[in-house]
């Protein structure tokens, strides 16, 4: 895990320093964004693969490189894993971002027992006009299990 931070804090701090003060942030790019992405999902405590989708709106913050928004997580396996969640973006370079949603898990099989899941997702996209294409990775964390994903990330943006 301290090598992930390390990571982090050296991609933040390299693309803060090449920035040049009259850089134009996100001026040209959407504010908005519907996204979806699907990926087969290893889920750790149990040992086994499931397919995942995963949905989302994001609102860019103004002249930022971050955003705010709620997405929602389907994992189809024996219990059908479902999480909620906040999400907070951040684009440290053009097609670059990175997530973190905390959120609420929780299963159809029991679907009051409510615990806290964490979601960590970094992709990369291809832009096609509006729309944008790209791998995704992502690890989360609830209080039952740990799953990490990589599959490809749709968005639509306006």
């Amino acid at each position: 895990m301290k090598t992930l931070y390390i990571l982090i804090l050296f991609a933040l701090t390299q693309t803060l320093s090449a920035q040049s003060p009259d850089s134009h942030l996100n001026s040209d790019r959407h504010k908005n964004e519907l996204g979806i992405a699907n990926s087969p999902v290893y889920i750790i405590n149990e040992g086994e693969f499931a397919f995942g989708l995963h949905a989302h709106y994001i609102r860019v913050l103004k002249e930022t490189r971050f955003g705010v928004g709620v997405g929602y997580e389907r994992i189809f396996d024996e219990h059908k894993h479902n999480t909620i969640g906040v999400i907070l973006s951040f684009a440290p370079i053009e097609h670059l971002a990175l997530s973190l949603s905390p959120g609420i898990a929780f299963s159809d099989t029991n679907p009051s027992d409510l615990h806290f899941g964490l979601h960590f997702e970094t992709l990369y996209e291809f832009e096609i006009g509006i729309f944008h294409i790209g791998p995704v990775a992502e690890f989360a964390y609830s209080v039952d299990d740990y799953h990490v994903s990589l599959g490809v990330h749709l968005g639509f943006g306006f």
